[in-house]
């Protein structure tokens, strides 16, 4: 039995309690054994609301013979002083995405984490259409791919705020729509199609002001709520997307692969790696008609419109993974390039130069 420590998990609420504690659930050969709050009182109202022991630092929580992963799930700008700990304390560490505030945090976590072993929340990657998608395309079910086509609307970053999210506004603080959304989104994609070999980027932050909910406040905003992006994938075939904040209509999420023998279409309501996606395909002059996922890429059906869906493979991976020396969750040298894409996005944007990314 994996033995789970959650830093970050309150009994007020919040996506430590909403979606990691119903995946941990789940999964049979994990659970959780204790956890990590802000001050004496909510570790006290944390433990005795999901009845395991409450620490108030990951030194502590580390030091325990029972927790064999610390997860943490706190806003990004305490990633970095929260993981150190657990990776000094030779202990596994599952970080929300984004890993960090910048590239230059993300890739000191990557140093410190040598030896200790790691995985990133880029829960998508676990998903079971996304993987199926991989291999739909490795196997040549559109043939030689010649573009990828995303685009993805969210509500956020434009739309109302809550006095919780209002962090999200600050360009500076790592958690945007460009490091969140997009972030995940292209992850996703990137999985199905490969990785960027260059990129060039517009970004805006079309609205400065957004409104604070359950207020007639304006809070003003610095993260981008436009971002446009183009790079060359190896082989030659471009990849396009455009990711837009603020929206309340019109499809969340779609991804178009075109390739010289078909082509395939995946649509969502929102944001993929929390929620369900059709997949419709083509093959020569036939018309687009839904595919149905084959037996064997989802261990956990009854979760299909769940938006732990993904979170929970990722969790049973993650279990196999530490249990058996595999290496199918990404950790955080993937977060290093995905941090490395997002990073040649803002400088693109700023020069208004074509970026090579390095791998």
């Amino acid at each position: 039995m994996i033995g789970v420590g959650i830093v970050g998990l309150s009994a007020t609420g919040g996506w430590a309690a909403g979606a990691h504690l119903p995946a941990l659930a789940a999964v049979d050969g994990i659970e959780l054994r204790a956890l990590v709050a802000s001050s004496d009182a909510s570790a006290r109202a944390a433990g005795a609301a999901y009845g395991v022991d409450a620490h108030t630092s990951v030194e502590a929580l580390a030091r325990r013979d029972d927790v064999d992963l610390v997860v943490v799930t706190v806003k990004v700008p305490r990633h970095r002083e929260l993981i150190l700990p657990a990776l000094t304390a030779g202990v596994p560490v599952l970080s929300e995405w984004p890993l960090a505030v910048d590239l230059a945090e993300a890739e000191a976590l990557e140093r410190a984490a040598a030896g200790t072993r790691t995985f990133i929340g880029l829960q998508g990657r676990s998903a079971p259409a996304f993987r199926w998608l991989r291999d739909l395309v490795a196997d040549g079910y559109v043939g030689e791919v010649l573009s990828a086509t995303v685009v993805s609307a969210s509500a956020g970053w434009g739309g109302p705020v809550s006095e919780r999210g209002r962090y999200t506004l600050d360009r500076a603080s790592g958690a945007t729509m460009l490091t969140i959304a997009a972030g995940h989104a292209l992850d996703s994609v990137a999985m199905v199609v490969g990785e960027l070999e260059d990129v060039v980027a517009t970004t805006a932050t079309r609205r400065p002001q957004v409104p604070l909910e359950g207020t007639s406040e304006l809070v003003p905003m610095t993260a981008e709520d436009q971002v446009a992006v183009s790079g060359t994938l190896a082989g030659g075939a471009i990849l396009s997307g455009h990711f837009r904040g603020g929206t309340v209509s019109g499809p969340g999420f779609s991804l178009t692969v075109d390739g010289t023998e078909g082509t395939l279409v995946v649509t969502a309501p929102s944001h993929p790696n929390v929620n369900p996606v059709t997949v419709r395909g083509s093959r020569g002059s036939a018309a687009l008609a839904e595919l149905a996922l084959p037996d064997g890429y989802d261990a956990y059906p009854q979760l299909v419109d769940d938006r732990i869906h993904a979170l929970t493979h990722a969790y049973a991976a993650i279990r196999d993974d530490l249990a058996s020396g595999t290496a199918v969750v990404p950790g955080f040298a993937h977060a290093v390039v995905r941090h490395r894409l997002l990073d040649a996005i803002q400088r693109s944007a700023a020069t208004g130069q074509r970026v090579a990314l390095r791998r």
